[in-house]
């Protein structure tokens, strides 16, 4: 899961599975589309969400690997 702050006066957190991502746009604020259908602003930016999905699922990969090595 990656934490995101809904686009509001409070920039209230959420934590979201990016695996549910369709698309990102950003016009001028940032929108996510879930395969859901739901739209969800987003305070970050496109950047912003992007790395923290690399980060994600980089996070995913070094696991597996490391489980894999019986580590």
């Amino acid at each position: 899961m990656i934490l995101l702050h809904r686009l509001s006066s409070t920039r209230e957190p959420f934590h979201l599975n990016p695996d549910l991502i369709q698309t990102i746009e950003e016009a001028p604020d940032c929108h996510l589309t879930l395969t859901t259908g739901v739209r969800v602003a987003v305070s970050e930016n496109v950047d912003e969400v992007l790395a923290r999905v690399r980060e994600h699922r980089l996070g995913l990969a070094s696991e597996a690997l490391r489980r894999s090595r019986g580590r």
